[in-house]
């Protein structure tokens, strides 16, 4: 059985949506009608309703409403459905919150391999505090260890408090809701233009002696994970410094501390 033209409805909305001044009444009257055109919609592209034909008049209506809810809702910025940009996630090295703002996944500790290992795991990991525990094994292959700080002497980075000597590591995985990608830059302290800094520090990894490990931009004002002082020597941490020679000095300096800085866009 045919549905009842529309043609009235489509005179009166392409007449409106020409003035401009108008497109608010527009929209009020055609959110009036969304749930009656929404039924029709069902009911029409049911493959099982077959007893339903429309006209050219009430498709030519269906194709403007259409439309106009895939135009003026977007302008509008209700959401239709589609996937938006969810964030991005990210490691706050050597603190246990994140920047203001940003809302943080969980806080934990420092983790990787022990210092010595010639193989196995090489990147340091943001730990959980809460853990999950797998079972107990007696094979040995050990390769999780917590990380400390090995900042004394001249391993400090300048500016970094260098009464964190041998003390674990904290971390924290931040997500930020108005960013959809970030990026760790090394040898800045500033972002370029167009990102935005979440938080700055200096480029650390473990001793160029010991087994191959990530370089990590830790925080400028990085703190320990409690007050515990061990010596345990497992998964460490020190400042580095640049070597002039194939990196290039200028604009290079011989022998002085790597920043780093955290952007977000």
């Amino acid at each position: 059985m045919p549905i009842s033209s529309t043609t009235p409805y489509t005179y009166f909305i392409v007449t409106f949506c020409c003035d401009s001044k108008r497109k608010n009444a527009v929209s009020m009257f055609l959110s009036a009608l969304v749930v009656v055109v929404t039924t029709s919609l069902v009911l029409v592209q049911c493959h099982d309703c077959k007893d339903y034909d429309l006209s050219a008049s009430d498709q030519s209506f269906l194709m403007n409403f259409k439309h106009y809810l895939r135009t003026t809702r977007k302008e509008e910025g209700i959401s239709t459905g589609k996937p938006v940009a969810s964030g991005v996630t990210y490691v706050r090295w050597g603190k246990k919150g994140c920047p203001k703002g940003v809302d943080m996944v969980y806080t934990g500790q420092v983790g990787g391999n022990n210092h010595g290992s010639k193989a196995g795991g090489v990147n340091y990991l943001c730990l959980p505090n809460d853990p999950e525990n797998g079972e107990s094994q007696k094979d040995d292959n050990a390769q999780l260890f917590g990380s400390e700080y090995e900042i004394g002497s001249s391993y400090t980075p300048s500016g970094m408090k260098a009464d964190m000597q041998q003390k674990e590591v904290p971390c924290a995985v931040c997500f930020q809701r108005r960013r959809s990608v970030h990026l760790m830059i090394p040898g800045r302290k500033t972002c370029y233009k167009g990102w935005t800094s979440e938080y700055s520090g200096f480029l650390m990894t473990d001793h160029k002696n010991h087994s191959s490990k990530d370089y990590l931009c830790v925080d400028k004002d990085a703190e320990p994970l409690d007050n515990k002082t061990s010596n345990e020597n497992e998964a460490l941490l020190y400042g580095i410094r640049t070597k002039c020679g194939s990196l290039r000095c200028p604009p290079y300096k011989d022998a002085t501390d790597v920043r780093c800085v955290v952007c977000t866009k």
